[in-house]
């Protein structure tokens, strides 16, 4: 019998040799990408720490989310900006900038609508706001100017 130890690339592995067969006891990351990971941002969508480097952007494995890696934490944490890079604001009045199909409704939000007080909440939408003759709405800040 034969333990050995064997790193590979970014992983470690520990194996036993019997005869012709290797049974692999322990497979881990080595010890510099652990280092690596530990100082990667979580995953702006679910808060994981499991996110890892994929070229220029930042991928989380639990949510399959994808960001830019030169999104820095301050600028994540800075605000909901509309479709024009203004910061918004809970209780401001926003205009919407491209027609809206509502799902689930033959509705349409159209272009110039004014929707006033609206608040900002975590998520893909961004804004939860009142639509006269629509209802209760989440729109997302891309599609949405401040008045």
């Amino acid at each position: 019998h034969k333990l050995s130890g064997l790193v590979r690339n970014t992983f470690a592995v520990n194996s036993l040799q019997v005869g012709d067969a290797i049974i692999v006891l322990d497979c881990f990351l080595s010890p510099s990408i652990e280092a690596v990971m530990a100082d990667l941002p979580n995953c702006p969508e679910c808060s994981s720490a499991l996110t890892y480097p994929d070229g220029e952007f930042l991928v989380c494995p639990e949510c399959a989310h994808e960001w830019s890696a030169t999104d820095t934490e301050s600028e994540m944490e800075a605000g909901v900006k509309d479709a024009y890079g203004n910061l918004l604001q809970n209780g401001d009045t926003i205009s919407v900038i491209k027609d809206l199909k509502v799902k689930g409704s033959s509705l349409v939000v159209k272009v110039g609508t004014k929707v006033k007080n609206i608040r900002l909440v975590d998520g893909d939408h961004d804004i939860d706001c009142r639509i006269d003759g629509v209802g209760a709405m989440k729109l997302k800040s891309k599609f949405v100017k401040k008045v």
